[in-house]
């Protein structure tokens, strides 16, 4: 049927489809993040609810005990980092005392090589923070309701997850009534498809957060940068931001040895030490633990993340492949939506097409 509407037809068709999908996306993004995060989080606590279910724990109360399980390795982890942020704050002293020398010296600089007198330099400081402030004055009014907003949906991240854990039974028959019942292998298979890209994900990004944490807590301890385990550990954290999050990462501490040690060349070390992490990060360590659960090429990877960072901000730069992945997965199982599959996967090896010349279409 498809075939016998022209192809600009058919083209207008995907492209309106497109724009009226990106439309409701971005209206409803308050209750779509939220939503993504806790099929994601269903996904992650599904295999400890199994197993407590497995012991005759009833569902209620399996769901309920993976929840507990799980808001305890959170809280535990936010302490461990409050008392490392306390740590750092006892610094602040000596800190601000080597902000105010590397002022006075930039000063000195300005003075002794541009004639700007330090009271030039105060009024014009004053001037442009007065119209930055200004300026941002709208742009953090929206910040604070954005994360208001934010706060309030990630309040009720808990609750989907239970409700989706429940009722996981009930949603697959909703599938098998959903499409033909001569399909319902074929449902089953991209359920479990997309179990297993979910789960894969989840936990080959733990693995390599705690790889590439032990590796920047490494490179820094050699360096002598304070609080290292903290700053590596951040840093890696920042991995949920893919291909930029390091680097964005090894801002702060590059910042701290600048300001806490006597040379800037540790600064430079540090991001040394980053940039070489980063780049085995970003070609083996991720490539081998995570890369054969998510077939995603590295140009659509790059094209996703652009997108859902203007679609969603952060929340859209972290749910970008994971929603990618499954996207691919649902792509595959559908005959007429293998091409967009295809598109998102890896290139396959082999020998390369030969394309027509121009003069050879003319021939044509």
């Amino acid at each position: 049927m498809q075939k016998s509407f022209p192809f600009s037809v058919r083209l207008a068709g995907w492209l309106l489809s497109a724009v009226i999908i990106v439309y409701i996306l971005y209206i409803l993004r308050e209750t779509l993040v939220p939503l993504t995060f806790s099929v994601l989080f269903a996904v992650l606590l599904y295999p400890i609810c199994a197993l407590l279910e497995r012991w005759r724990v009833p569902r209620i109360a399996a769901i309920s005990l993976s929840l507990i399980l799980f808001f305890a390795v959170l809280v535990g982890l936010i302490y461990v980092a409050s008392m490392q942020i306390i740590s750092f704050g006892e610094e602040l002293p000596r800190l601000e005392k080597k902000a105010n020398f590397w002022i006075d010296q930039g000063q000195d600089f300005l003075s002794d090589n541009f004639g700007m007198s330090r009271r030039k330099q105060l009024s014009e400081g004053r001037k442009y923070l007065t119209e930055a402030l200004k300026n941002s004055a709208s742009t953090l009014t929206g910040a604070v309701a954005t994360t208001t907003g934010t706060l309030a949906s990630a309040a009720l991240v808990p609750l989907f997850v239970f409700f989706f854990l429940l009722y996981r039974d009930f949603f697959r028959r909703f599938f098998y009534k959903a499409f033909d019942s001569r399909h319902k292998r074929r449902v089953d298979q991209a359920i479990r498809r997309i179990y297993e890209v979910v789960q894969g994900y989840l936990v080959g990004l733990v693995s390599v957060i705690l790889i590439v944490g032990v590796m920047n807590s490494a490179g820094l301890l050699m360096l002598g940068v304070p609080h290292a385990v903290f700053f590596g550990f951040f840093a890696s954290c920042l991995l949920l931001i893919p291909y930029i999050g390091l680097m964005i990462g090894s801002l702060l501490p590059a910042l701290m040895a600048l300001v806490a040690l006597d040379s800037p060349m540790y600064a430079l070390g540090v991001l040394g030490v980053f940039g070489v992490i980063q780049l085995l990060e970003g070609n083996f360590i991720t490539p081998y633990i995570v890369g054969s659960k998510v077939s995603v090429n590295p140009l659509a990877a790059m094209i996703v993340l652009i997108l859902g960072g203007q679609l969603w901000g952060v929340s859209g730069l972290i749910l970008a492949l994971p929603v990618t992945a499954i996207m691919k997965v649902i792509f595959d199982s559908v005959d007429a939506l293998k091409p967009f599959g295809y598109l998102l996967g890896e290139a396959e090896d082999g020998k390369p097409v030969k394309l027509p010349l121009p003069q050879e279409l003319l021939e044509e």
